[in-house]
């Protein structure tokens, strides 16, 4: 791909989720051509970028809804997309993606994936004609972008504004306590951004990726051979660390981990959890 055909609006898509100037964007897009991933990669390794955020950024508006049975023993969540906030804040698409997350909690199994939650059926027709009747009655595109249905100990944090939502499931403790840890967690979800339970379900092409950075940033800065793997391993280990949700400090309490807090009840464990927040894959 020639400059020429690097786009402004590609450009300023990379600056939102490197933090890099805009002449570094381009650059970055150019040598990669035109790959948004690579292009961040290659920021990453010039020491350009300052902070990864999440990649399949979007401009799409829309709601997280949540609902938890009242025994805390389930969960639903899901996020509704449009084009305009002004849909999303309208009083039909909220009762909408209130409809659809009931669905989800009476109706979906654990673990249930969107396809096949777009095909179930609810009042004689599918959820995906569903949501095409109600974006044809807007005239502008709706889509559920994603679903979770969790079982156990399930807990929630849902900001006041519907944009961002967690949903929890704990394993090996039950009662108040075990839902107001949960709580906790899922609180903690929300600020912290982690990528996974521990570090090792932090996925491998991802420690991999981390692994190609360092050794290119431990190599220009001149480091000697014999110590750039253990240098390097470091950097993964470090970055493995920051975005596990067992090894981060807790939001509340950064004298301690989220996994020594959940440590604190005897069996409980975190199972899973989802984050979804609008605009974000």
């Amino acid at each position: 791909m020639s400059a020429m055909t690097i786009s402004t609006k590609d450009i300023s898509e990379l600056r939102g989720r490197t933090g890099a100037g805009m002449m570094d964007c381009k650059k970055a897009l150019e040598e990669a051509g035109g790959d948004m991933a690579l292009a961040g990669e290659i920021l990453r390794k010039k020491g350009i970028a300052k902070a990864e955020k999440r990649a399949g950024r979007d401009a799409s508006q829309g709601v997280v809804m949540i609902e938890v049975a009242p025994d805390n023993t389930a969960g639903a969540m899901i996020e509704l997309n449009s084009e305009t906030d002004f849909v999303a804040r309208n009083d039909e698409f909220q009762a909408l993606a209130r409809r659809l997350v009931d669905h989800v909690l009476a109706k979906s199994p654990v673990g249930v994936t969107l396809d096949a939650f777009l095909q179930d059926s609810m009042d004689g027709k599918t959820i995906d004609e569903a949501v095409k009747e109600a974006s044809g009655k807007t005239g502008e595109a709706m889509t559920v972008k994603r679903v979770a249905r969790f079982g156990g100990t399930v807990a929630e944090y849902r900001h006041f504004n519907g944009q961002v939502g967690v949903l929890v499931e704990l394993d090996g403790a039950t009662g108040p306590d075990a839902v107001a840890l949960a709580r906790e967690v899922a609180l903690h979800i929300a600020s912290a951004d982690p990528l996974a339970v521990s570090t090792d379900d932090i996925p491998a092409e991802l420690l991999d990726r981390e692994r190609r950075i360092a050794e290119e940033m431990v190599a220009a800065e001149g480091k000697p051979e014999a110590i750039r793997s253990k240098i390097v391993e470091g950097k993964v280990r470090k970055f493995a660390a920051e975005r596990a949700l067992l090894e981060q400090p807790f939001v509340k309490d950064e004298s301690a981990t989220v996994g020594q807090m959940v440590g604190r009840i005897a069996g409980a464990r975190v199972v899973r959890f989802a984050r979804f927040k609008i605009g974000e894959a």
